[in-house]
């Protein structure tokens, strides 16, 4: 009886807090509401391709015009229910700098905040703990270059080692050091992770990175024998990269990836 309390106390608690309307839009400049309508873009995309986890992971995004605000999704919310209004802003150290009936997972922004300090290139980080990133974190070798799709996060991707549930700040400093100038990195027996200067950056970068890890898991359950891309063609893929998107990375598939949002449930621009 004492669980059951406690479990309709929660759902109760979460429901005012999805009916609460703050006029959040009215204030914040437009700029930041333009990335929080992308960034709320971001989750549902994450829960339309099956990427979510429950209401964990998370996907952070620096706040325009700012060094150190950055948006992050409420705790306890799944991705296919966030909004534009639902992100919370905080502050590198995880503080509220606009007011907010949410709470964020602090073992989230750990990870987060340690790249957004540092790497100030990046205004969007994704992380992920997919099925399928998971199984090729736990691999010796990590990814291969197995399939076109691989390569291009296979050429810029770094590794982090596990160190229990990342609630240490200790840990940043490894983690960035790892990360380098990458934008695609696996942490060991954990998931996935992309940066980029753009949301729909990071987004396409995951994509590619959980895609490939995707078909590598597939591969390799088929028991035969594998062929890996010859390196000269892995040494020219970022060349290929720019003239595949024509130069606009994310940009590229961005629109279209709103307009398929959309159609579902447009209810994240709210």
């Amino acid at each position: 009886m004492r669980n059951q309390h406690r479990l309709t106390v929660v759902v109760e608690s979460m429901g005012s807090k999805m009916g609460h309307q703050s006029n959040v839009k009215g204030q914040v400049s437009d700029q930041e509401w333009q990335t929080r309508v992308d960034l709320a873009a971001c989750y549902r995309a994450i829960a339309m391709y099956g990427w979510d986890d429950l209401v964990f992971t998370h996907v952070s995004a620096r706040v325009p015009g700012t060094e150190n605000h950055f948006l992050i999704n409420a705790y306890g919310m799944m991705f296919e229910e966030m909004t534009a209004s639902s992100l919370v802003k905080v502050d590198l150290t995880g503080e509220k700098v606009l007011d907010s009936p949410y709470d964020i997972n602090p073992a989230g922004f750990v990870i987060h905040s340690a790249v957004h300090e540092v790497r100030h290139d990046a205004a969007c980080v994704l992380h992920t703990h997919t099925r399928a990133g998971v199984a090729v974190s736990i691999q010796a070798e990590g990814l291969l270059p197995l399939s076109q799709t691989s390569l291009f996060p296979y050429a810029m991707l770094s590794y982090h080692d596990y160190e229990g549930v990342a609630l240490n700040d200790d840990e940043k400093s490894r983690l960035v050091a790892d990360l380098g100038t990458s934008n695609a990195m696996i942490l060991r027996n954990h998931g996935l992770l992309t940066a980029g200067a753009t949301i729909a950056d990071a987004f396409l970068m995951m994509y590619m990175l959980e895609t490939a890890c995707q078909i590598q898991v597939m591969a390799q359950s088929s028991g035969g024998e594998l062929t890996q891309v010859p390196r000269p063609i892995v040494d020219g893929i970022q060349a290929q990269a720019e003239t595949v998107t024509r130069g606009l990375g994310g940009a590229l598939i961005w629109p279209g990836l709103l307009r398929k949002l959309e159609r579902r449930d447009p209810s994240f621009r709210d």
